[in-house]
């Protein structure tokens, strides 16, 4: 299924990721994305789709995700019990690109279900309707997540990560970065310069133990509101600081850190 005319989504490569996409889209190969928040996962995934016209189905995967959730699952409407696919379904059916968002996530009877995806079979049972779904030619199946994050408690099994063609994401070498922040947001090469230095500072600030540490995204949402009016300082505090930490002894240290660069 062709995907409606749209605008290709802004995503500046920074390595071979767009020709090993090519190469594994072509051979129908499942593709796993791994690296920290906020690094262009996603908007890799978008720019791909939309430069070959393929809709995109995307599920943000959680704890609650199940199976039934996936697959499709009966309700009622109109007084009618009938069938209702789930997007993996929909994906197939129509020859969609599926990403799956920080699958490691799921519960364990999603892994399950991807397996048939992810080798020669390219194909889903599903029982309450006796029937097997065979993927269109066009079908990709892409995951990603986030091998640092809460490390130990959600990761994939090795025998899952072999069935799919890997690459890593990190976020980007600084000149690079700045291109990106000032070309997403519109804002000047001098702020993105100086935001992109205040989120360098904070990766490396290892002993503040942070969960997460500044990715991209924030810092595009920081130059955004920067471009519009709000106070630098602010701005680096609401979309930066704040949905980073609730400490207050560690606000307080990337407060100062935001002060001595803005």
């Amino acid at each position: 299924m062709l995907a409606p005319q749209t605008k290709i989504p802004f995503y500046q490569a920074v390595g071979d990721e767009e020709q090993v996409f090519d190469s594994a889209y072509r051979n129908r190969l499942p593709l796993m994305l791994k690296g920290p928040t906020g690094c262009g996962k996603s908007r890799f995934v978008e720019a791909m789709a939309a430069q070959r016209g393929r809709s995109l189905i995307t599920v943000a995967c959680n704890e609650d995700t199940s199976a039934t959730d996936l697959l499709g699952r009966y309700i009622v409407k109109g007084g009618d019990t009938i069938w209702q696919d789930g997007p993996v379904t929909r994906a197939l059916r129509e020859g969609a690109i599926l990403y799956l968002d920080e699958v490691s996530e799921a519960r364990e009877d999603v892994i399950v279900v991807l397996h048939p995806l992810t080798d020669h079979r390219r194909s889903i049972t599903i029982d309450k309707l006796n029937e097997e779904i065979k993927a269109s030619p066009e079908f990709m199946l892409i995951v990603s997540f986030n091998p640092g994050y809460q490390k130990g408690l959600k990761e994939l099994k090795p025998s899952t990560r072999q069935r799919f063609v890997a690459m890593h994401f990190d976020y980007p070498h600084p000149d690079l970065e700045t291109e990106i922040v000032a070309k997403e947001s519109q804002c000047s090469l001098e702020v993105a310069k100086k935001l992109v230095r205040f989120g360098q500072k904070i990766r490396n600030l290892k002993e503040l133990g942070l969960t997460e540490t500044a990715s991209t995204r924030l810092l595009v949402d920081a130059a955004k509101l920067i471009r519009t009016g709000l106070d630098p300082r602010l701005s680096c505090d609401v979309a930066i600081i704040q949905p980073l930490t609730d400490e207050g002894d560690i606000m307080t240290a990337l407060r100062d850190v935001a002060a001595m660069i803005f």
